[in-house]
């Protein structure tokens, strides 16, 4: 009997947060491309408010950094991030026109760490260790770079702070409401982790791949190095949990979506580079 009211308190929770979900504002944050990602998106939170706390969160991060001497330290290097971030920027308006007018900021951390990444808005930060611990080709550097811009242009950030409001709402106010206590509360934080959470992070991973490879692709970058790029990701990082349990595809899934999707976008790699 307690397993069955916990899968009913887990069912109502989960049909509560789809509800609040279903009554945010449905946006297409970019068109589709040639890759074609078209999936509708429910906002609860504006882009600016969004974006101008991502400005300011880097900008603290980016001043503290320069306090160690962190920050652009080989002039060379930072020039070429630079050079290959400005020809994927070129590229965004096929998704978002609006993007041309971002206050687009790219800068190059000193660090071991294997991690790149772009903030709403435009604020890219690459890390020394990505470049150097994976000796990574300009094609590679494209694929990664063209993966981060696509998780900003897709505004996924927006989206999981808009889903984990919907489902947080519905959670705390259902368990207050049925008395279930801090125990039944964990568990329907539980449920939304494994049944919605996690599988709409691995539809972000997926769109932001996709969307990459095309950017890279128009801005003249080989994207099938998109698969030897995440192959070396892959064997960096070591072992891997079980895809159902994972924010991001199995290695072997992403491998082969990305060999798919590389192709399909091969005739605009291949008109760039006349």
């Amino acid at each position: 009997m307690k397993l069955l009211r916990s899968r009913s308190l887990f069912s109502f929770f989960l049909i509560a947060g789809a509800v609040l979900v279903s009554a945010c504002e449905t946006v297409h944050t970019t068109q589709g491309g040639v890759v074609g990602v078209d999936r509708q998106q429910r906002m609860l939170v504006s882009s600016q408010e969004l974006e101008q706390t991502a400005s300011k969160q880097y900008t603290t991060l980016i001043a503290a950094e320069k306090k160690q001497n962190e920050v652009n330290r080989d002039p060379a290097q930072v020039a070429r991030v630079r050079r290959i971030t400005d020809r994927l920027i070129a590229q965004t308006p096929v998704f978002r026109p609006d993007a041309r007018n971002w206050k687009w900021e790219v800068n190059v951390l000193t660090s071991d760490e294997v991690n790149a990444w772009c903030m709403p808005g435009g604020k890219i930060a690459v890390y020394t260790g990505l470049i150097d611990k994976l000796k990574v080709t300009d094609d590679e550097l494209a694929a990664v770079l063209g993966h981060e811009i696509a998780h900003a242009l897709r505004e996924h950030a927006r989206e999981r702070v808009s889903e984990q409001m919907a489902y947080g709402s519905a959670i705390s106010v259902g368990a207050a409401l049925l008395g279930i206590g801090d125990l039944g509360q964990q568990g329907a934080q539980y449920a939304y982790k494994g049944l919605v959470g996690l599988p709409n992070s691995r539809a972000h991973e997926t769109e932001a791949d996709r969307i990459g490879v095309e950017l890279a692709a128009r801005a003249g970058y080989d994207p099938r190095a998109a698969v030897t790029l995440w192959q070396k990701m892959a064997r960096t990082g070591g072992g891997e949990p079980l895809t159902f349990l994972s924010t991001h595809p199995s290695s072997a899934d992403r491998s082969n979506d990305l060999t798919d999707y590389s192709q399909r976008v091969m005739p605009l790699y291949q008109q760039a580079r006349k």
